[in-house]
């Protein structure tokens, strides 16, 4: 079961032009991240275009990413979904 949206756990990494790069770490999988309004509570601090880092799935198989912030106003937040980073590990 997702745990859900901790704003304890996002963070700024750069800020520049109305641009904010962002981390998120969460014990979530990436496909609960990526449903609209899970981000609802930082409404307030995301902008449409912004870029968010991510480390999912902390509880288990570890995974991260990056999502992109296409809608945050009053009707809601949402991301596109993860582009994955490391997806193979050959050794």
């Amino acid at each position: 079961m997702a745990e859900g949206f901790k704003a304890r756990n996002l963070s700024v990494l750069a800020y520049a032009n109305g641009f904010t790069l962002w981390h998120y770490i969460t014990p979530d999988v990436a496909t609960d991240v990526d449903t609209a309004n899970y981000f609802a509570g930082a409404r307030d601090m995301l902008r449409p275009g912004d870029i968010m880092f991510a480390n999912t799935n902390r509880d288990g198989g570890v995974s991260g990413g990056m999502f992109l912030v296409v809608q945050a106003d009053a009707n809601g937040v949402d991301v596109r979904d993860m582009t994955a980073i490391g997806t193979t590990n050959t050794d």
